[in-house]
């Protein structure tokens, strides 16, 4: 592995030491890109999923919430997204809907336009009896266009 392609998986591997699974390489192989293009992309999805610490989905004011919204490219794709996480919440058991922590694991850039994002979601168990923490991996995907990085909701 030469040296750039090592810093660019420091770069881009995220996690604080936890164990996860790594996002699967695209049909086409990994994209190496500048160090600097992988934290400015980075330093934007942390912006957006930090915005999601100790937010509760089943609220109006975390629905509306217009810093959220700027970050689609139309208001139906963020309909789409908000309502896929909250589910996904509720069904990984999260109290209230509420992440504690949001952590971008990895990211992998496919092209120079197209980037996929993991994300771990950690809350508070709301079942009874279960004293703790569950959480939640999502794997999100991110396109360049216009010159903005936008969440694109959809299988990958």
């Amino acid at each position: 592995m030469s040296r750039r392609a090592g810093l660019l998986a420091a770069i881009v591997t995220i996690g604080c030491g936890a164990s996860f699974q790594r996002i699967p390489e695209p049909p086409g192989g990994a994209l190496a890109v500048p160090p600097e293009t992988a934290l400015s992309f980075y330093q934007n999805v942390d912006a957006f999923y930090g915005r999601l610490i100790l937010r509760r989905f089943n609220t109006l004011e975390t629905f509306n919430d217009p810093v959220l919204r700027q970050h689609f490219r139309s208001i139906d794709l963020f309909f789409d997204y908000y309502a896929d996480l909250a589910q996904q919440l509720a069904d990984s058991y999260f109290e209230k809907t509420r992440p504690r922590v949001v952590q971008v694991q990895e990211f992998v850039f496919e092209d120079a336009h197209r980037v996929r994002v993991q994300i771990r979601f950690v809350g508070d168990d709301r079942r009874p009896l279960r004293i703790g923490s569950t959480s939640l991996i999502r794997l999100d995907r991110w396109e360049r266009a216009d010159g903005a990085w936008w969440l694109t909701p959809g299988k990958l």
